[in-house]
């Protein structure tokens, strides 16, 4: 396996006497699509947030890009490269899906959203937010309003959003969540091209996809993994299956 690009160690969160991450312990390679799957309840949100920086956690510690950012804010990890896509910024509505992934590039480079208008005057600003919008499949679209986007088209210029950061790696939450059969098929695909490309963590509950998508799969059960290995084998595992899959995955 490649070095790792995020290192989670023994990492804990409790609710009151619940505890939402009991120990978990987790490594994400470089250019690796690693899948995170459980039931319902099982934590998987709740570790997000404490990668991503929303939620501190009591103890364990987070190292990403060889750095210690457990207590970092969230900002101070996008800043390096750590990007989770519907925290990075609200899609405006009024603008277009290109003006959105502008707003995204000039956050970035530390240029006042005040003076967009001048900076859209700027050819390689342009290009470099079209870049970004033709990775997530909308560079058809870039001169639509964001409000006129179809739902999924509007969760896919969130990842674009959030790839303007310059992100190393992506944190994806359910983004099949609410989706149609043809906008998952297009999320599918979306992920699929940027696979090499960006590290990504994908939280999902598609078991079609996460199983077609992902290099690793780590199983999150009762705040604790209980498994993590290549797709063929947590499929062909009996706790796994007794815990989570059931018998539909077998194979």
């Amino acid at each position: 396996m490649a070095e790792a690009l995020l290192e989670v160690r023994d990492l804990r969160k409790r609710f009151g006497g619940v505890a939402a991450t009991g120990g978990v312990s987790l490594e994400v390679a470089a250019a690796e699509l690693h899948a995170l799957i459980g039931p319902n309840g099982a934590g998987k949100t709740t570790l997000i947030h404490q990668l991503a920086g929303a939620l501190r956690p009591d103890s364990g510690s987070i190292v990403f890009g060889g750095r210690e950012v457990t207590r970092m804010s969230l900002h101070e990890r996008v800043g390096l490269g750590l990007a989770r896509s519907y925290q990075i910024t609200s899609i405006f509505a009024n603008f277009t899906a290109l003006e959105n992934i502008v707003f995204a590039v000039q956050a970035r480079s530390g240029s006042s959203m005040r003076f967009w208008r001048a900076a859209a005057k700027e050819k390689a600003l342009y290009d470099e937010a079209l870049s970004f919008l033709a990775q997530v499949g909308l560079d058809a679209r870039a001169h639509l309003a964001a409000r006129e986007l179809a739902h999924g088209e509007q969760r896919r210029l969130e990842v674009g959003l959030a790839l303007a950061t310059r992100a190393r790696l992506l944190l994806l939450d359910e983004p099949m969540a609410g989706l149609g059969a043809d906008e998952s098929q297009a999320m599918t695909k979306m992920i699929a091209r940027l696979k090499g490309s960006v590290s990504m963590l994908l939280v999902e509950h598609d078991m079609t996809a996460v199983f077609e998508l992902a290099d690793r799969i780590s199983v999150l059960v009762s705040g604790r993994i209980i498994a993590s290995a290549a797709p063929q084998e947590i499929r062909a595992n009996a706790e796994v299956r007794r815990a989570y899959l059931g018998d539909e995955l077998a194979a």
